[in-house]
């Protein structure tokens, strides 16, 4: 593997296929100092594709540590309102946002999962109005990773430090094809695909689906004019891009109140740099009702405490299991990549590109049509190759989605 070469792919292909970068665009990238060889080179294609300003968001593993465990109580209690306004600020001119993430599964374990909840709360109420311009499109946002040492053990726990972060960008340019000849060729193929299974389940226009599999039986109502979105998207201002790098996922939204009966997750969650694992919840009416985890039950709690909307569903996302992803065998313990190998829902906020005509109506409008609000929008994973997902139209037909972990349509 050829590390320098591979990092130069996927740049360009972040610039070009990502966030579709030209002339008369900006730029903000959220890193970490792991991230910067990557952003550098990003910076550079971004520059040469016409992009006139970029600003870097840049937060550190030990500084953000040591705040969560020996900062004043009080200075966790209220946001900086001038950092919202400085972002929004940027978003209004033209600035598409980049986030080159390199988490740390663990990094706050040893904090009181209370102490990271309240502040979760308070920063997602602050930041609620700039959350609405990737949630709603308003402008270009990518995701996409790097690898790290924390990350990389937590992966590869058996491997030496070097081999695991060896491993990490091996799997890493695998799932997002920057190891294929032509990553952009390799993008638009792939892209293609998504869409025709996009394309059926539009045109299906199915009233509900059902999920079946070790511990599930949901039934989950679709919001009234949802939209299946798989691949990529367009702004508001109809530039095409890609949310997610990697995305094998075509998802769509629930109704948040039509949603019952029981889900198991498959997979582990890291959330909030803490780790919950053999959990499940109870839904009635749309609402999750109860729910248990084998660890890290306090998460959930102050989760689905964050406000009303977090205790229903936003998303749901149809992934096959025979998935580059999930072909890796790799339990990535981080969600971006962990999503895209599994079936998935998310908790909280809904995204409105799910919903035909959501930004020309008021958030009451559109919750009553089912879609749901809320500070946070958390996915866990439900697929394996023992799920079976069913497509139910209003007069009761069936059309079988994903037969053991499978697309069958």
């Amino acid at each position: 593997m050829n590390l320098t070469n591979n990092l130069e792919k996927y740049a360009d292909l972040i610039v070009r296929i990502g966030l579709n970068l030209h002339k008369g665009d900006n730029l903000i990238i959220r890193l970490t100092e792991d991230a910067l060889p990557l952003a550098r080179l990003v910076a550079k294609k971004a520059y040469k594709a016409g992009v006139g300003d970029i600003q870097l968001t840049f937060t550190d593993d030990s500084i953000t540590l040591d705040r969560f465990l020996d900062a004043p109580e009080e200075s966790f209690n209220s946001y900086p309102e001038y950092l919202v306004d400085f972002m929004e600020n940027l978003l209004l001119d033209n600035h598409h946002v980049l986030s080159l993430v390199a988490p740390n599964p663990d990094l706050l374990k040893p904090v009181d999962p209370t102490r990271i909840a309240r502040w979760q709360k308070v920063a997602g109420m602050a930041g609620k109005r700039t959350m609405k311009y990737t949630m709603q499109n308003k402008v270009k946002w990518c995701v996409t990773a790097v690898a790290c040492p924390a990350w990389a053990k937590a992966a590869f726990p058996e491997l030496s430090e070097e081999e695991a972060m060896r491993e990490l960008w091996k799997n890493i340019f695998f799932a997002t094809r920057v190891d294929q000849d032509d990553p952009v060729a390799a993008w638009e193929e792939h892209d293609t695909r998504l869409k025709a299974h996009q394309d059926f389940l539009n045109e299906a226009r199915f009233d509900r689906v059902h999920y079946e599999g070790p511990g599930t039986d949901l039934m989950v109502g679709l919001a009234k004019d949802h939209i299946w979105v798989g691949g990529s998207g367009y702004s508001e201002a109809g530039d095409r891009f890609f949310a997610n790098i990697p995305t094998e996922e075509v998802f769509s939204m629930p109704d948040a109140d039509r949603v019952d009966g029981v889900l198991r997750a498959t997979m582990p969650l890291s959330v909030r740099g803490q780790l919950v694992d053999g959990f499940h919840f109870t839904f009635k009416d749309g609402k999750v009702v109860d729910y248990d985890a084998a660890v890290g039950k306090q998460i959930l709690d102050d989760l689905l405490a964050t406000d009303e909307g977090a205790k229903h569903l936003g998303e749901i996302a149809l992934v096959a299991d025979n998935s580059p992803i999930s072909n890796t065998g790799v339990l990535f313990k981080n969600t971006l990549f962990d999503e895209n190998a599994s079936c998935h829902f998310a908790l909280g906020a809904a995204y409105s590109e799910n919903l035909e005509g959501s930004t020309e109506r008021s958030d009451e409008e559109n919750r009553k049509l089912g879609m749901n609000d809320s500070v946070i929008h958390v996915d866990f994973m439900v697929g394996s190759k023992e799920v079976t997902v069913t497509g139910i139209k209003v007069d009761g037909s069936e059309v079988v989605l994903l037969k053991d972990g499978e697309w069958t349509i």
